[in-house]
């Protein structure tokens, strides 16, 4: 192993060995959580014509200067509009056109008078209307472009497609977008001291975890699981589980476990080497790690075995290393800060990751605080369930007082 890394250091040598995966173009509906690969255009203008905001009548607004409650101006109604009537009914002084939401504005019309503004209800006013305020060119009238013009920039490359995002691509006129495919991969967990959930327990084995962690943050990711394995600590048992994922297809590998420095280590006495390298990282938990190529060439990345150290290991390392794979542009995760509701104690010379809570009780003050009594022990599986983000404390920090404020960064 190499000498103490700082989190930056791990993760810039992971990246800058990282090529973004193939883009391809796919309809909309197949899209989601993707990432776009080039900047995405609008087909047509949103709104696509001038269309009325308003049920109500297309008036021309010279017509109704002198219009109030005490002396509504009466106009001929010629035309009917209801939404998709490809209908421009000319209107000629003293005429309106009786037009829903979302109608096509006649070309003669300068402004929609909501029915509320006029004598009589809608299905009463086919001939006649009374208008009985004054209107202002433009009222009432969605105009063409105004939201977004053909070509402009619906959707930047490298952001993740949401339901949002592909809303918007569909009123802009796009059928399909070009994205990075969907990365791929797969999941190894390693330890003669794992059985499955549920499985009956021998004095020294436990549930195996890590797996079902990994491929949950996988798919949170926008990855999507190959291969997942549970191998116990035999060199031949791993490496078959390697040939497995390669032959899965996986364009990542994940392994959990056998990285530290005792015996029975088995990821790393297999894979150390020229193309695989282990190092220890300056964080808690989580500080050893390993990184490289399989000889196949696909990536692996060897992450510690206690479940809170694959959590944090994963959100700092794997996590931005998917969304560069998949070319996104954003690759960190929000953090805020907030005052802290108790105190603790951080690991001399080690950034802190301590699994979080947030306490929302009082709007006007949230503050957090460790989701588990025991603090960032990276066996504590169980404070997973609480947790909703990392409280993240500098090295050089050497504990943290109730009230301090601290960076939260976000993750549910």
């Amino acid at each position: 192993m190499s000498s103490l890394l700082t989190v930056e250091q791990h993760r810039a040598r992971i990246l800058d060995a990282l090529v973004a995966l193939p883009s391809e173009s796919l309809p909309l509906a197949q899209a989601h959580g993707l990432t776009s690969a080039t900047d995405a255009r609008a087909a047509v203008h949103i709104p696509v014509f001038d269309n009325s905001a308003m049920d109500g009548f297309a008036v021309r607004s010279a017509d109704l200067v002198t219009a109030t409650a005490e002396s509504p101006v009466p106009l001929e109604v010629v035309a009917d509009l209801p939404a998709g009537s490809p209908e421009d009914p000319p209107l000629a002084p003293g005429q309106a056109a009786r037009i829903m939401t979302g109608s096509a504005v006649p070309t003669d019309a300068d402004a929609v008078v909501p029915v509320e503004h006029t004598l009589a209800a809608l299905q009463d006013s086919l001939t006649r209307t009374d208008v009985t305020v004054s209107a202002r060119v433009g009222q009432h009238i969605r105009r063409r472009g105004g939201d977004l013009a053909a070509g402009d920039v619906v959707v930047r490359r490298g952001e993740e497609l949401t339901a949002f995002h592909l809303a918007a691509l569909a009123a802009a006129g796009v059928a399909r977008v070009a994205v990075h495919r969907r990365v791929r991969v797969a999941i190894v967990s390693t330890g003669s001291e794992l059985v499955m959930p549920g499985g009956e327990l021998r004095r020294g084995q436990i549930p195996e975890s890590n797996g079902t962690l990994l491929a949950g943050l996988a798919a949170e990711a926008g990855a999507e699981v190959v291969h997942t394995a549970r191998v116990a600590d035999d060199p031949d048992a791993f490496g078959a589980s390697l040939v497995a994922a390669a032959d899965a297809g996986a364009d990542v590998v994940v392994c959990t476990g056998g990285v530290s420095v005792g015996a029975y280590e088995v990821v790393r006495d297999v894979l150390e080497g020229d193309r695989v390298r282990f190092d220890r990282v300056a964080m808690q938990p989580g500080k050893p790690q390993g990184f490289g190529a399989l000889d196949s060439g696909i990536p692996v990345f060897c992450l510690p075995g206690n479940p809170v150290s694959v959590a944090v290991s994963w959100e700092t390392f794997v996590r931005p290393a998917l969304g560069h794979l998949q070319g996104r542009r954003n690759l960190d995760r929000p953090v805020i800060r907030l005052p802290t509701s108790i105190g603790w104690r951080t690991p001399p010379d080690r950034r802190q990751y301590l699994p979080a809570a947030i306490d929302r009780s009082d709007p006007g003050r949230w503050t957090v605080a460790p989701a588990t009594a025991g603090g960032s022990g990276s066996h504590l599986a169980g404070g997973l369930a609480r947790a909703e983000a990392y409280a993240v404390i500098p090295a050089e920090v050497g504990s943290v007082a109730a009230g301090d404020l601290v960076a939260v960064m976000l993750v549910s």
